[in-house]
């Protein structure tokens, strides 16, 4: 791993994935706009070792090379380029408010007034680490990155591994392997993209499409030249027995809580759709992690695919017929994920400028937060990165417990009173469709 780090650091001026493209082209049409910003916050409160905890950190941030990204344009206004430089590397900034009449306020203030600055990709580096003393047994990590380095994948395996590392500090545990280098992740792209696999992704997306609606097209950086209008948000507490009997439909149906809640939320919307005079089909988007079988499960980066998933309503289907031909319809999906959302929109021949809209986005995020030796930990989600149109957003622990659903909506796409009525009756339908016996009810009955 040493020898392949070594050569990471020697590769010099590397490409931009094509999800790197799609966010440098919307830096290079609003550079003033800072928008596509993923930040975490972690709370660790307990026996908090400190010079260990700063060292797991900052062992972390080394480790992570994409932290250290740098990019340019070739001569002549060429195509970006980037590089993993050390001198680009965030350093850990280690913070004590203890003395600040209210430490925890002061230490929200500075992570607002950070994801709130102009970040330029070309000159600033693209990452901040702190560390936040708030209290005798309580610290706040702060961790902040642009998209076009980090996902909130990315984000998690950042945690995970600092974790370790803070065990194996305090004798708790081994070390490890170490977090692969960027390059590796570039290598297996550039691999792909050459392979079979690529060229049977690109048929069965091709078919697919074909065979259904024209998915709408936006202009990449239109809201920034709208006047801003705070975005509709609202947070939703789904209930312990909610998630006792998704588990039971997971166990009943053979499908995972997460793809019952995406298919779920996809049928509400869908019949939200015609209750409303609309269409009888809908085009969802979800987020596909795109990492397991691939270096990128072990590299913090920009992986995350994101795909259209097509719902359409057949009269007087039983919600358990529902949920079994969406369930097929995704395996195949995920068969062929890989096959970037960039690369279909090259394939559908949208113009330069333009691309798909990401709305309704359903997304399932069922990670628990890490464990530290000692201590309790809580993980918050301060920035995912800009939404299209209307988001529901499902955070939980791995087995489904503590549930929270986030929605989130853009004004000029949806009306407060819309917004308000998703806000009441998306959870309702949720509880009914988990209702004991209703496999067999009809899914316009729900």
């Amino acid at each position: 791993m040493g020898q392949e780090r070594r050569l990471c650091a020697s590769r010099g001026w590397m490409p931009l994935t094509l999800a790197q493209l799609d966010f440098w082209e919307e830096y290079a049409l609003h550079p003033d706009q800072s928008v596509s910003t993923v930040a975490h916050c972690l709370d660790i409160e307990g026996a908090v070792d400190q010079p260990a905890l700063v060292e797991a950190i900052t062992r972390t941030v080394h480790e992570a090379d994409i932290l250290s990204v740098r990019f340019r344009l070739q001569s002549g206004g060429g195509e970006p380029q980037q590089r993993c430089d050390t001198v680009q590397a965030p350093m850990l900034e280690l913070r004590d408010l203890r003395g600040q009449p209210a430490p925890l306020q002061a230490a929200r203030r500075l992570m607002r007034e950070d994801l709130e600055s102009r970040l330029d990709l070309m000159r600033q580096p693209l990452s901040a680490q702190w560390l936040l003393r708030v209290g005798e047994r309580r610290y706040l990590w702060y961790s902040r990155g642009h998209h076009i380095i980090l996902d909130g994948y990315g984000m998690v395996l950042l945690e995970r591994r600092c974790a370790q590392l803070y065990a194996h500090l305090l004798g708790a545990g081994e070390a490890g392997e170490p977090l692969r280098p960027f390059a590796s992740f570039l290598d297996e792209e550039t691999a792909y993209r050459g392979s079979r696999r690529f060229d049977e992704d690109r048929r069965y997306w091709q078919a697919y499409l074909d065979a259904s609606p024209k998915l709408p097209v936006l202009r990449k950086g239109a809201d920034a030249d709208t006047d801003a209008t705070e975005e509709l948000h609202a947070e939703v507490a789904l209930p312990g027995e909610f998630a006792h009997r998704l588990r039971e439909l997971s166990d009943a149906t053979g499908i995972g809580w997460p793809d019952l809640l995406v298919m779920l939320s996809g049928a509400y919307l869908l019949q939200y759709s015609m209750a409303t005079g609309e269409k009888d089909s809908l085009p969802v988007w979800l987020p596909f992690m795109s990492r397991w079988g691939s270096v990128a499960a072990h590299i913090p980066s920009l992986a995350v695919n994101i795909l259209p998933l097509h719902l359409s309503a057949v009269s007087g289907e039983p919600l358990g017929d529902f949920l079994k031909r969406v369930a097929r319809v995704l395996r195949q999906q995920r068969r062929h994920g890989r096959y970037r959302i960039e690369q279909i929109a090259a394939d559908r021949g949208l113009a330069k400028g333009t691309r798909f809209l990401f709305s309704p986005l359903i997304n399932v995020l069922p990670f628990d937060p890490p464990a530290f030796e000692d201590c309790r930990v809580t993980r918050r989600v301060l920035a995912s990165g800009p939404g299209d149109g209307f988001d529901l957003t499902y955070r939980g622990r791995s087995d489904g417990t503590s549930l929270h659903l986030s929605l989130d909506a853009d004004p000029a796409a949806i009306a407060q009173e819309a917004f308000d009525r998703h806000r009441r009756e998306l959870p309702a339908f949720l509880s009914r469709a988990v209702a004991t016996g209703t496999l067999s009810t009809s899914l316009g009955c729900l």
